[in-house]
């Protein structure tokens, strides 16, 4: 069974930082393609962003792009979401998930971690 794990959430001001990351156990990383999900409570998923097996390709939700990159390094197994410029609409869980070996952007694949809560206040 793969199992994903969010880190890097917290509190933050309006126009502040944060980097997310996402390590992947029993998953053969760098044959998928990954995507970062969020969820307001009470709300339905919404897709924020996804890249490529090798990195090459990403894509983003309009309501964060230009603010958001997305990365991951398949050596050492990790995604990562750094998030710049937060708005307090992007206050929600975030989840990372594994994708399929063929890119297909924009596409809405389930989470399988515990996921990690940013929380966008002054």
């Amino acid at each position: 069974e793969v199992q994903l794990v969010e880190s890097g959430g917290g509190l933050v001001q309006p126009g502040g930082s944060l980097r997310l990351s996402c390590v992947a156990n029993r998953l053969v990383f760098s044959r998928y393609s990954l995507s970062w999900v969020r969820q307001v409570p009470g709300k339905g998923l919404e897709w924020v962003s996804d890249i490529s097996r090798d990195g090459r390709s990403t894509s983003y939700a309009d309501s964060v792009k230009g603010r958001f990159t997305i990365s991951r390094d398949n050596a050492k197994e990790m995604l990562y979401l750094q998030m710049n410029s937060l708005k307090p609409e992007d206050t929600a869980m975030y989840y990372c998930a594994k994708g399929s070996p063929e890119y297909s952007a924009g596409t809405m694949y389930p989470p399988q971690g515990p996921g990690t809560l940013v929380a966008v206040s002054s």
